[in-house]
């Protein structure tokens, strides 16, 4: 809820801002180019301005602009630093789209007027546009320092190195919610004992019990195995979990996210930019119309076919885990007869008894998958992304391995790396070495990454073969 209001107090910004900057700039430009475009007085001038479509679209472009950028993803945690340059490239960005597709087809009586418009669009879009952002900025910034906005941080160690990340992520606003010993010598600990929640036995029922929105990880000594083995217990969570970095540890090679001073490595975040995010958003909506709307005689022919070929229903639906952990149905063709799974879940294999004739062919070419743009419309997933999988299966992957739960802080896909480069799992332990192409997606996720899996995924449709 604080997101949504933080983002519509931006939004409504720019909006405005919009509207005002192409009000003035319109005004600007009836003494060197609306004189010459039969308007009599500034009063007829002024009244088509606020009567043209373009002073309502142009600002909802400025809107879909600044949404593509990412601005808006992220609400909280902006620099002013940050705030300046983003404005300050996409202002321009977007000044440059404007000019060359309107004021460009003005016709002044002098060149040197083009570089007078340019600039006046450009300076008053980003002074209008900044000013209220900054304010905003600034504003929440105050909240987070008093603790109004404060994220709730759990802090797993209670030696030096947890009380002095303590004490720096107070100063920034943060709320430190207590702190988790694991396997600490009683002198050991500099945390005071009251702020101590229990061990690392206990951390479930901590976790139940507490309102928490990261985790940190500052041990004073750990060895590289015992840390995995203690990051793999929190992936559960589902949470963001960052560690202490120091020139020692082998995590100071991985990205380092500071804020304001505090080295933090963030184990569990990716480097997919914001504005990436947005643009996959958008293609996996279009997309999905698209094709759901092309293909219907495709999926009317493979409708008949699936009856033709054997009693039961068109559609097949069954729940799997997605984004954040949550259930969703995930639909697909028919490929096996009725009551495949009568005797509890099954992964299917090659020779599969249970699939049906034309059940082989749909397997072959993915074709049983083409149910699954109707999931990515819905938002249940995209269309690139690690597949989603049961829970029955799931609890058996995390045991041998628990990284799987990374993947859930992405959108599961119709297809994927680990689907293109391995094809189908018949057993957990495949099921296990497919994971390593998927953390391979997650570790490195990018458009480039998404189209190469897409055009591998073509491939495989008409070809009816994995690479």
């Amino acid at each position: 809820m604080r997101k949504s209001v933080q983002v519509g107090k931006y939004v409504v910004s720019d909006f405005i801002a919009s509207v005002v900057v192409w009000l003035l700039f319109s005004l600007i430009r009836y003494d060197d180019v609306a004189v010459y475009e039969g308007f009599d007085s500034f009063g007829v001038y002024l009244a088509h301005i606020f009567l043209h479509k373009w002073q309502m679209l142009i600002p909802l472009f400025w809107l879909a602009l600044f949404w593509f950028s990412g601005y808006y993803n992220r609400p909280f945690g902006k620099s002013r630093l940050t705030e300046l340059f983003s404005t300050l490239g996409f202002v321009t960005v977007g000044v440059l789209i404007l000019f060359f597709t309107f004021v460009l087809n003005d016709l002044p009586h002098s060149y040197q007027l083009y570089y007078d418009m340019f600039f006046s669009l450009w300076g008053l879009q980003f002074v209008i546009t900044y000013v209220p952002r900054l304010l905003i900025t600034q504003a929440g910034l105050r909240k987070i320092r008093c603790g109004e906005w404060a994220s709730n941080v759990l802090i797993i160690g209670v030696g030096e190195n947890a009380f002095h990340i303590a004490e720096d992520l107070r100063r920034l606003g943060y709320h430190i919610v207590g702190f988790v010993s694991v396997g600490a010598k009683q002198e050991d600990a500099v945390v005071d004992r009251s702020l101590r929640l229990g061990d690392q036995e206990s951390l479930p029922e901590i976790m139940a019990r507490e309102r928490v929105d990261e985790l940190v990880v500052a041990l004073d000594k750990a060895g590289s195995t015992h840390l995995l083995n203690i990051l793999y217990s929190l992936y559960c969570y589902k949470l963001p979990i960052k560690i202490l970095a120091d020139k020692s540890s082998s995590w100071s090679q991985v990205k380092i996210k500071t804020i304001k001073g505090v080295p933090l490595v963030d184990v569990t975040g990716n480097n997919f930019l914001p504005i990436e995010q947005n643009i996959k958003f958008f293609m996996d909506k279009t997309l999905s119309l698209f094709f759901l709307v092309v293909l219907s005689p495709l999926f009317l022919y493979i409708a008949y076919r699936v009856k033709r070929d054997s009693p039961g229903s068109v559609f097949f639906g069954q729940e799997r885990i997605g984004y954040r952990g949550k259930p969703f149905t995930i639909y697909k063709f028919r490929t096996m007869y009725l009551n495949a799974e009568e005797r509890g879940p099954l992964l299917s294999s090659e020779n599969d008894c249970r699939v049906t004739p034309f059940g082989r062919v749909m397997r072959k070419y993915r074709l049983d998958e083409l149910p699954q743009f109707w999931n990515v419309l819905k938002g249940d997933m995209s269309l690139v992304g690690p597949r989603p999988e049961r829970r029955y299966f799931i609890d058996q992957i995390v045991e041998k391995a628990p990284f799987y739960y990374l993947l859930h802080n992405v959108r599961p896909g119709i297809t994927s790396l680990g689907m293109v480069k391995y094809g189908y799992a018949e057993n957990v332990d495949q099921m296990i070495e497919r994971l390593k192409y998927d953390i391979l997606y997650y570790e490195n996720m990018s458009l480039m990454m998404d189209i190469t899996i897409l055009i591998y995924t073509v491939k495989t449709v008409f070809t009816g073969k994995g690479i």
